[in-house]
């Protein structure tokens, strides 16, 4: 499934460095590209820690950002498997 996100409160006041710009933050030296950076990342993050609680494995990822001149945010959330409770042998009643 897909979550749409119209108002992200993460890229309010982030603006994202040219190529050029973090080239010469960088000092040229080619190292990390941070026109690359994803700031609202945390949510997948947080959805992924969310669901694994309820032994749901899932991937997430971010399809489109408005930071990158997307109308809208879209994270995108695919379900790998099922994860089997382990906890229900342990807390069993005698």
């Amino acid at each position: 499934f897909s979550l749409f996100l119209y108002d992200n409160p993460l890229s309010i006041f982030v603006e994202l460095p040219t190529a050029e710009e973090a080239a010469a933050i960088n000092g040229g030296s080619g190292g990390c590209d941070l026109s690359k950076i994803k700031y609202s990342n945390v949510y997948c993050g947080v959805i992924r820690g969310a669901l694994e609680q309820v032994n749901l494995k899932v991937t997430c990822r971010f399809v489109k950002d408005a930071l990158r001149g997307d109308e809208v945010n879209e994270i995108r959330v695919e379900l790998k498997e099922v994860l089997v409770d382990g906890a229900g042998d342990d807390y069993g009643e005698d």
